[in-house]
């Protein structure tokens, strides 16, 4: 059950971050449960990522003027996963909550990948993988010839760095010292078909990070507290981007989702839908 919006109190408040996390699980089932299809997987991995970026004061946007010229940008590499960011646009006020139960929908404006243009608060349209740290490192370069203090926030997967374009933009943000772009990796160790390591390992992470240029920080993906202050130091940082390795698990909070690669794209039935959110009440 989808339930109300409540006003949004921005600050540095561990429970705050940590049941705006929750509801965005729940949220993120709902949909995926009544659209049919979806990918719980990866959206649940990031829910704690999301919370603490757009339910604390990091996060500079305005509901009521989605445009706002200096407002920071979320750019949702890993396009799969829009439930996650959808709900967190919904509960800060973009768009009435009761609008995520149209996911997927013709004529929706939630489809399964972001559609900038269709949803309010959306930065990018995205779906292909591999591609939005490049959109994000132009929207940042833009930013800065016009001399505006705003931040843009690239959200990608562990899997989507496999993708040669990554390093390319990543090798770009590097050498004009893009301190206005912080790319977060949802580590969750997972990707479509199985395990990253035997896909295509990408590890060691924070030694090919470094070797790029990059600033890297690391964190636990699920404590909210340790993702609000990596976030702090990424702002902090002046001398070239950041990235944020988060260890997190893919399909995190529910038991028989987590460390799953068949949950990465699989809508719930009726009966794991209902043992998903008991498990998730539970945590309340």
């Amino acid at each position: 059950m989808l339930r109300a919006a409540k006003e949004v109190r921005l600050m540095n408040n561990e429970t705050a971050m940590r049941q705006a996390a929750l509801q965005i699980r729940r949220d993120i089932l709902t949909m995926v449960h009544a659209a049919g299809s979806g990918h719980p997987g990866g959206s649940l991995s990031a829910a704690d990522l999301v919370a603490a970026l757009y339910f604390s004061d990091m996060f500079r946007c305005d509901p009521n003027h989605p445009d706002w010229m200096d407002r920071d940008r979320f750019i949702l590499s890993k396009g799969h996963t829009a439930p996650v960011l959808y709900s967190a646009l919904a509960r800060r006020g973009f768009f009435p909550p009761g609008e995520l139960l149209t996911l997927r929908r013709l004529d929706s404006r939630l489809q399964g990948h972001p559609k900038r243009g269709a949803t309010p608060g959306l930065d990018c349209s995205s779906g292909s993988l591999g591609q939005g740290l490049s959109i994000s490192n132009g929207i940042a370069f833009a930013l800065r010839r016009r001399e505006s203090s705003a931040r843009v926030y690239c959200l990608m997967g562990d899997g989507e760095l496999q993708e040669g374009q990554v390093w390319e933009a990543a090798l770009f943000a590097a050498q004009h010292k893009l301190s206005n772009v912080c790319a977060i990796v949802d580590y969750n160790g997972i990707q479509l078909d199985g395990s990253v390591s035997e896909i295509k390992e990408v590890f060691p992470l924070r030694e090919k990070w470094e070797s790029f240029g990059w600033h890297v920080l690391e964190a636990d993906g699920h404590d909210v507290c340790a993702v609000y202050q990596a976030f702090a130091q990424a702002r902090a940082y002046a001398d070239g981007p950041t990235v944020l390795l988060a260890k997190t698990v893919k399909g995190k909070g529910v038991s028989f989702m987590e460390n799953r690669a068949e949950w990465h794209g699989k809508a719930p039935n009726d009966e794991e839908y209902r043992a998903a959110m008991a498990e998730l009440e539970a945590m309340a």
